[in-house]
């Protein structure tokens, strides 16, 4: 019972540590403070002679267990899964344990030596959690040490690349200016050379998806953890049954039944989830043969925009931003190539979530950036000629002078090393020529930016 209340005190702890002190979240410290005085309070009962024992442990399970849901379903407490995680398989055994003394002392004086055996290794797999998820950090440290060298690499070839093309340019005047001859082989080298551009951009976009493989662990354990939880109650039900028939619980028996059930339908939709991760992963990395398939668009924007919002995550672990889906359900099937729109739709939203986060650390560098917070908006309409999708972020905006040449090929407003100019021309391609649509962008400056893909409906 105390332990309980001393994993609840724990991971309160922990969460106020991580909570910013802005005004926006006064409301979770104070809920924090108040979890807190609970545990203290629920520990002081524990030691003392009046209230009842299984009363003050089942509600120090309810704390603990209203923390857990907490930690999985408010995004700002997001930073103590892998705690809750560690957790869980002792606090479930916990509340199993306490079932089974209420209901059946003497049956739980038989399998006490066996309970505390369960104990053990659920302390073992705290720790081994514990230790897995720091193991986890250094690796991504060091994958992010990698980064950087790859990053220096690409700047030497960015340099050795312009070079290049400065030549190209070059041979292409010498060409141009000799006989009529070589004019078909010149036209050649330029078709060739376009579609080597063109494959380039393709391949650069697909490497985007490595750093989200980690979304996959996340279903993964939500299988993981109900699948023993549900041999847990399976064995209960099991020794249920074995009772003369005048000694069995059938309420019990049919709650245990019911979490069984909904156990197996949390494993499927997690395993279900884990599939379409990886089924969607595959698809944006594997070359595209430009075959048109009937799409469900509103599925391609959510898809690629949780996408794209996990894999910045995984990249840096310090950015935060919120993301809203706008979805027209009267959308129709469309036609398309839903790698190729997938790539556009990754871009945009991988531009909207940059700009955001840059207007983020410009506004708090002036002190001014504590209510403001990151934002990419994903719409879907369906208008008279077809579809539309549009990706808002509110970000500093475009000014006029720019938005004229945000679509040329190489032009790009980010530092050096970290844009190559060529996303937004690529897109705007696939979405021209590969699909006979429009993509055209609207921006206050200051404000906003709003990308606008139209596509048409045969």
């Amino acid at each position: 019972m105390v332990l309980e209340n001393i994993i609840s005190i724990f991971i309160l702890r922990y969460l106020q540590k991580r909570l910013p002190d802005a005004e926006a979240y006064l409301k979770w410290h104070k809920i924090l403070k108040v979890g807190m005085l609970l545990a203290v309070t629920f520990i002081i009962l524990g030691y003392s002679p009046i209230g009842s024992r299984v009363l003050i442990h089942g509600l120090s399970l309810a704390l603990v267990g209203l923390i857990i849901y907490g930690v999985f379903k408010v995004p700002e407490f997001n930073q103590a899964k892998t705690i809750a995680y560690a957790v869980l398989p002792y606090l479930g055994l916990s509340l199993v344990s306490e079932v089974i003394d209420i209901i059946s002392p003497s049956f739980y004086e038989s399998i006490e030596t066996l309970l505390d055996t369960a104990g053990f290794f659920a302390f073992l797999w705290a720790v081994a959690l514990w230790y897995l998820s720091r193991k986890q950090k250094k690796a991504l440290e060091l994958e992010r040490q990698k980064s950087e060298e790859r990053e220096k690499e690409y700047r030497l070839t960015e340099k050795i690349k312009a070079q290049l093309e400065k030549e190209v340019a070059q041979r292409t005047q010498d060409l141009v200016k000799k006989k009529e001859a070589l004019e078909k082989a010149l036209n050649e080298l330029k078709a060739t050379q376009d579609q080597l551009i063109l494959s380039e951009k393709m391949a650069s976009l697909g490497e985007l998806t490595a750093g989200i493989a980690h979304e996959i662990q996340n279903p993964l354990n939500f299988v993981n953890n109900f699948s023993e939880v549900s041999n847990e109650l399976i064995q209960e039900l099991r020794e249920e049954l074995k009772k003369d028939h005048t000694q069995r619980d059938k309420e019990n028996e049919a709650d245990l039944m019911e979490d069984i059930a909904q156990n197996l339908e949390k494993i499927t939709y997690h395993g279900k989830r884990a599939e379409a991760i990886v089924k969607s992963m595959l698809q944006h990395s594997r070359k595209d043969n430009g075959k048109r398939e009937p799409t469900d668009i509103n599925k391609l924007a959510d898809e690629y925009l949780r996408l794209s919002y996990h894999g910045l995550r995984a990249k840096d672990k310090s950015f935060n931003a919120d993301f809203k889906l706008e979805l027209d359900e009267n959308l129709p099937i469309l036609e398309v190539v839903p790698q190729d729109l997938g790539r556009v739709l990754l871009n945009l939203i991988n531009n909207a979530f940059y700009a955001a986060s840059e207007k983020k650390k410009l506004l708090e560098d002036e002190g001014e950036g504590k209510d403001f917070k990151p934002t990419v908006v994903v719409t879907t309409s369906l208008e008279q000629k077809g579809v539309k999708i549009t990706v808002r972020d509110n970000g500093n905006g475009i000014p006029e002078e720019v938005k004229t040449k945000v679509f040329q090929p190489f032009f790009t407003t980010k530092p050096a090393g970290a844009g190559t100019g060529l996303g937004l021309s690529m897109s705007y391609d696939i979405i021209t020529k590969g699909h006979g649509g429009d993509l055209s962008v609207i921006s206050k400056p200051g404000e906003y930016s709003e990308f606008i893909i139209h596509l048409r409906q045969d």
